[in-house]
């Protein structure tokens, strides 16, 4: 098995949070492969309060809670997915918006 094989975590859509939660949309340098953009979903969706995100390309959407999460959060659990320093991921905000507003609404449930 290859040194940088990563399993998705999957963590199951709560519909009714999601209903409720807000998108933010990131871009995140570092992203060399798919394994990394999984490393960095598995970090996101560890995260309490995190409840989609998904990846298109260097921008990941992420649907989250802002009563339990904040902006600094999210970009502290991507620069975590690191493995402290084996790879450097960055984040920047771009933009958030009510997940009712956004097309990602279908695509998560």
């Amino acid at each position: 098995m290859s040194e940088c094989h990563v399993e998705p975590f999957e963590k199951p859509v709560d519909k009714a949070a999601l209903s409720n939660a807000t998108v933010a949309y990131l871009e995140v340098s570092g992203i060399g492969c798919e394994r990394c953009a999984t490393r960095v979903a598995n970090s996101l969706l560890r995260t309490e309060g995190v409840l989609a995100c998904t990846f298109y390309e260097n921008i990941v959407a992420v649907a989250y809670d802002q009563q339990t999460r904040t902006m600094d959060n999210l970009i502290e659990a991507i620069a975590a997915a690191g493995n402290g320093g084996r790879h450097i991921y960055k984040a920047v905000f771009l933009s958030e918006e009510p997940v009712g507003a956004s097309p990602l609404r279908f695509y998560w449930g």
